[in-house]
């Protein structure tokens, strides 16, 4: 495993954990829980990096075939 999706892993579980952590508690502290959302969606985004878009393929492969005309 790369250690950029080790790192990538570890930001999104501790941040969830650190989110759900703070939303437990009775008196929820606003400032653990943006910290936590923050490192969540660091990992998600750096994450999100790396997939490659559906979009990038310049020529489509299809199935229809077109006929040339003479």
């Amino acid at each position: 495993m790369n250690i950029s999706r080790t790192i990538n892993f570890i930001c999104i579980v501790v941040g969830g954990l650190v989110a759900l952590y703070a939303q437990a508690q009775e008196q929820q502290n606003t400032y653990l829980l943006t910290a936590g959302i923050v490192l969540l969606m660091f990992g998600i985004y750096r994450t999100s990096r790396n997939i490659p878009s559906k979009f990038d393929k310049q020529e489509e492969e299809t199935f229809i075939q077109t006929e040339d005309e003479d």
